[in-house]
């Protein structure tokens, strides 16, 4: 029998209150999905960054999402590890290959959605430390973190979305999780991250507390670090999808 996930889905809805102004309201539902029909895509946990402080905040999160990514392997996920612009170091490794192996598959034509403006700035780049390994936007990274297990007889690796595209189609492949960082950034707009899968039209969920962002407490909305992640994270529960804990999966 194939196993189903059993999910607690979040997502913001403009409700009325008791005097009937609009207001953004959180709504947690229940949610069943295939395992077998499900991705977790692991969105840029590099080895390295320029950016102190997103490496340490990352380095806390790294036992959780290899524990987490384990026991979705053992739960029939498909594992998709997406270290971005880092695919050279992964040439002729069995996952690798598994997905420039799969048929080439034209997507679908994509669905009509409205992409509004960030609850926070980072156009400074978003780093909130000085840098310790680069300039801004400098690619330090090579691979992704060790911490993290690959199973080469079984998961992927790419970082392109037409290529995982042609993967899930192969696979059946109807709904996608995903985690890593930066949630204001790589998370939403990467290839094959939040919006590109959305306007695919598949079912999408953010794991909420395996992910971080780049933002700078000295841009607006000048608020702590930890606070802007938490209204991305509202963010996107708002417009694009939405989010899971990860106490779910393990």
């Amino acid at each position: 029998m194939p196993n189903n996930l059993r999910l607690t889905v979040r997502q913001q809805e403009l409700m009325r209150d008791e005097n009937g102004y609009q207001t953004w309201r959180a709504h947690e539902c229940p949610e069943e999905l295939a395992a077998d029909e499900t991705a977790l895509i692991l969105c840029d946990i590099w080895d390295r960054h320029w950016c102190r402080g997103a490496e340490e905040r990352l380095a806390g999160l790294l036992p959780r999402m290899n524990g987490v990514v384990q026991a979705a392997r053992l739960q029939g996920i498909m594992i998709i590890h997406a270290p971005s612009d880092t695919m050279a170091f992964y040439t002729g490794s069995p996952a690798r290959q598994r997905v420039l192996d799969a048929p080439r598959t034209a997507p679908p034509q994509e669905l009509p959605h409205d992409d509004p403006v960030q609850p926070i700035d980072s156009s400074d780049g978003g780093c909130d430390t000085d840098n310790n390994s680069g300039t801004v936007h400098e690619g330090v990274w090579t691979q992704q973190h060790p911490a993290i297990e690959i199973n080469h007889s079984k998961d992927a690796i790419g970082d392109d979305g037409r290529e995982l595209f042609n993967l899930f189609a192969q696979r059946g492949i109807r709904n996608v999780l995903i985690m890593g960082v930066h949630t204001n950034m790589c998370i939403l707009n990467r290839s094959f991250a939040i919006k590109q899968m959305v306007r695919w039209g598949f079912r999408v969920a953010l794991i909420r507390d395996l992910t971080d962002t780049m933002y700078n407490p000295a841009r607006p909305p000048y608020v702590s670090h930890e606070e802007g992640t938490r209204l991305t994270v509202e963010f996107i529960e708002k417009f694009w999808c939405p989010t899971v804990d990860s106490q779910d999966l393990v």
